[in-house]
C-alpha cells in the first residue's frame, strides 16, 4: 500500500513539474519574442529616423518597457527558471535533468544578467540625453550598436532556452514501476500480491 502511496504521489509531483516546465517554455518564447522583435526591425527601423527623434522613441519605449506586463514576464520566468534549477539538481541522473539545467541557467543568464549589466545601464545613459543636444547623433550610434548587439544575445539565448525545456518536456517522466500490495498468507507470514484483499477459502 505504502508503494502505491508513494507512486501516486510521484506522478502527482511529476505533473505538477510538467506544468511548471511549460510555463518556463512558454515564458522563455514570449521573452525570447520581444528581444527578437526589437533585433529583427524595431532598433533598425528607429536608426531610419533622425537621431534626435530616434532617441526621443527610444527614451519612450524605455518608459513603456518598465510598466506589469513585460516586468511580470520577465522576472516571472526568471524565478520559474530557478525553480527548475533546483528540479534539475534534485533530480540529477533523471534524462530531462540536464537540460533542465541548461535551459534555465541560460535563460538566467540571456534575459537576465545581460539586461542588468548592458542594456539597463546603456537605458539610463540614454534617459538623461537631451534629444535636441549636439551629442545626440554621436551618443545615439554608440548606443544603438551595442544595445542591438547584446540584444541579439539576449534573444537567442531566451530562444535556445525555450527550445531546451521544450525538449525537456518532450521527454516525459521516466516510468514508475508500480508496487505490489502487502497481503498476509494462510500461514500468516506477509507476502505480495496484486490482489488486494486476498482471498478468503
Amino acid at each position: 500500500m505504502e508503494n502505491r502511496t508513494a507512486n501516486l504521489f510521484h506522478g502527482l509531483m511529476s505533473k505538477e513539474w510538467d506544468l511548471i516546465t511549460t510555463v518556463g517554455v512558454v515564458g522563455c518564447g514570449l521573452i525570447g519574442g520581444v528581444f527578437f522583435a526589437f533585433s529583427a526591425f524595431v532598433m533598425s527601423g528607429l536608426n531610419r529616423l533622425p537621431p534626435s527623434r530616434a532617441t526621443a522613441a527610444m527614451q519612450s519605449i524605455n518608459v513603456t518597457a518598465q510598466h506589469p506586463p513585460l516586468m511580470l514576464a520577465l522576472f516571472g520566468t526568471a524565478t520559474v527558471c530557478g525553480s527548475l534549477i533546483y528540479r534539475a539538481v534534485t533530480t540529477w541522473g533523471d534524462r530531462r535533468a540536464l537540460l533542465l539545467l541548461i535551459g534555465a541557467i541560460i535563460y538566467l543568464i540571456g534575459a537576465i544578467l545581460v539586461t542588468i549589466a548592458v542594456n539597463v545601464p546603456l537605458n539610463n545613459q540614454l534617459a538623461v540625453l537631451p534629444p535636441a543636444g549636439p551629442d545626440a547623433p554621436a551618443h545615439w550610434q554608440h548606443f544603438i550598436t551595442l544595445w542591438t548587439l547584446t540584444n541579439h544575445i539576449r534573444a537567442v539565448l531566451s530562444l535556445a532556452a525555450c527550445a531546451l525545456l521544450a525538449a525537456a518536456l518532450l521527454q516525459g517522466s521516466p516510468p514508475v514501476k508500480p508496487g505490489a500490495m502487502p497481503h498476509l498468507t494462510t500461514s500468516g507470514v506477509a507476502g505480495t500480491s496484486s490482489v488486494w484483499p486476498p482471498a478468503v477459502r
